[in-house]
């Protein structure tokens, strides 16, 4: 018999666990039924297997209609399975052009009422899937991100093989694009947020970052050639988080500068921390040769500004900051992910 497009959501028993299904009906039978629907095989593609294998007529039952069939499908699964919640995640994504073809269906037929299909449209849809496979609508958008540029990896989560945050950060380091050249003029200011990684740290938990965009280790950010592209008077402005201040200093000694001062972005809000509860971020002030203000005015070094949602948004309050520091000169920054008047950025993103 062929399988209903709708069996195809749950992944096929591995060999070891059919011979032991295979034996199990041999002893006891077949005690729950196949189910069809349309001449196919709705449910229960493995029992099938199995009792072709030992030559015995199976026990068949047929979905009377009532209600959504994929619910249905979900419902008989996921009640025996014993899935992930990263393969639950992987699974989810897959039935969403099922359950809209079904709200399509029932709009089809039910004109006037359109309370019917709530999930057809402006990302409903998601959350009726996540909430069929008891997970988080994230999770399922993080695994169609997956499923469209990474199938591969997408075969492996719906397996089991990894997990959905491994095969993101797999995904990240596939899609990190060789960063441009370096530019070939002399900068006076510099303004940098390094996409440091936390690998070699021992502090797993801040590697958020990872999740976002591709990091880059102590050694390969000393290994960028920025002492070329500055004057000989220079001043840099680099952001680091407490746990990688002492792992920090090697990069500004490498890019051509000393330390000098800080200033604290108080971010309002509290985040994880393995000391403390961490609400601040440092900016660390460094320069090259003698680069003081031009404007004497002096900020506060504690800037109190509540973080956006956005991971790794630094406060457009400290650019402004910088601006009126130093009215001249040439200004670069690295790693940008953003433009601004007046800057020229450089990066991957």
């Amino acid at each position: 018999m062929q399988y209903h497009e709708a069996a195809n959501i749950f992944p096929m028993m591995n060999d070891d666990d059919l011979v032991c299904l295979t034996e199990d009906i041999k002893v006891n039978g077949q005690r729950e039924p196949i189910w069809i629907h349309d001449g196919k095989i709705l449910d229960g593609r493995n029992r099938h297997k199995a009792c072709e294998a030992l030559g015995i007529t199976p026990t068949f039952k047929t979905w009377d209609g009532t209600g959504s069939l994929i619910s249905f499908v979900v419902s008989l699964n996921l009640r025996r399975r014993h899935l992930t919640s990263s393969q639950q995640a992987m699974i989810a994504q897959e039935v969403l052009p099922m359950l809209e073809d079904e709200a399509k269906e029932r709009q089809r037929w039910t004109p006037t009422n359109r309370e019917l299909i709530p999930y057809s449209r402006d990302g409903k849809a998601t959350e009726h899937a996540a909430s069929l496979f008891n997970t988080n609508p994230r999770y399922v958008q993080d695994a169609k991100r997956i499923k469209e540029s990474a199938p591969d990896l997408a075969k492996k989560v719906k397996a089991g093989d990894i997990t959905l945050p491994q095969a993101k950060r797999e995904l990240t380091y596939r899609e990190k694009k060789e960063a441009p050249e370096l530019p070939s003029d002399k900068y006076r200011v510099v303004y940098a947020d390094p996409p440091w990684s936390y690998g070699n740290t021992g502090l797993d938990d801040y590697g958020h970052a990872e999740r976002h965009y591709p990091s880059m280790t102590i050694e390969e950010l000393c290994e960028m050639d920025i002492k070329n592209i500055i004057d000989e008077n220079a001043v840099l402005f680099m952001w680091v988080t407490s746990p990688l201040l002492e792992e920090c200093f090697p990069v500004i000694k490498a890019w051509g500068f000393k330390y000098k001062t800080s200033f604290v972005w108080d971010k309002v809000g509290h985040n994880y921390g393995h000391y403390n509860s961490v609400r601040h971020e440092l900016l660390l002030v460094c320069t090259r040769g003698s680069c003081t203000p031009d404007n004497k005015k002096l900020f506060d070094s504690v800037q109190s500004i509540e973080k956006s949602n956005k991971h790794s948004e630094k406060p457009e309050k400290f650019r402004a900051i910088i601006d009126e520091l130093y009215d001249h000169g040439k200004k670069i920054e690295l790693f940008s992910r953003t433009t601004s008047p007046g800057w020229e950025g450089w990066g991957n993103e």
